[in-house]
């Protein structure tokens, strides 16, 4: 994942340098390049150059040449041609197995699918994201006498691109200046907004299954209001 955003040439990222597996102990290793991260920075640069990032697309479609993790949590990333689909399949239904459908019955399970599908029917474009783009994945380092934006630890894959963006409001860590930088750079389509509660739903799930928690009340409350929409 690392690698396909080193690739776009668009935004720092830690190059990875070298990967393999320990013989004895068959546990699997990166090696990446040292960055000195440092503090300062422009959030508006960071914002336009993720931007940048996002204008690469796959002539695959939606998902990744491999699956990978979001956090602890496997995530699938088998290609699909359809986002509606990508998502029901991959994101929002993966979560409802792992989590016994958050509590709720076969019924509000269904109205919830059919209206996430609704939601994401604006036709994005698969563009490479971060996919786990919460405060703590981003930062600043210096470069050649520069202080640069620089993002790390993703979950990679090709999907639509307000995944990214919405994640950024989840956690806090982002400022006015990144939206305008973003924005700037390439605005994102009306109906964003509600799309955003759709995409960090899947995050608040990831969590109530790594932490379990208020992270499935904060979950239902999220369901119930893509319901109203």
């Amino acid at each position: 994942g690392v690698k396909a955003m080193s690739d776009t040439h668009t935004i720092q990222v830690p190059t990875p340098i070298a990967f393999g597996q320990f013989e004895k102990t068959g546990q699997g290793f990166a090696l990446f390049e040292y960055l000195e991260f440092c503090g300062g920075g422009s959030q508006y640069e960071l914002g336009v150059q993720l931007a940048k990032m996002h204008r690469f697309t796959s002539d695959k479609g939606f998902g990744f040449h491999i699956d990978n993790t979001i956090g602890a949590t496997p995530q699938p990333n088998s290609w699909k041609s359809n986002w509606a689909d990508f998502w029901d399949e991959h994101r929002l239904g993966h979560m409802l197995r792992l989590t016994g459908d958050a509590g709720m019955s076969k019924d509000k399970v269904e109205k919830l699918r059919q209206k996430t599908r609704e939601l994401l029917s604006h036709n994005p474009l698969p563009s490479i994201i971060h996919g786990d783009l919460w405060g703590g994945n981003k930062g600043f380092c210096k470069k050649e006498g520069k202080v640069i934006p620089v993002i790390f630890d993703p979950a990679t894959y090709y999907g639509d691109r307000e995944a990214d963006v919405a994640m950024t409001y989840l956690f806090g860590g982002f400022s006015s200046d990144f939206y305008d930088g973003y924005n700037a750079e390439w605005p994102l389509p009306e109906g964003h907004e509600k799309r955003r509660t759709v995409y960090n739903l899947y995050h608040i799930l990831n969590h109530e299954v790594l932490f379990g928690g208020g992270y499935l009340r904060q979950a239902q409350g999220m369901i119930d209001q893509i319901l109203r929409y």
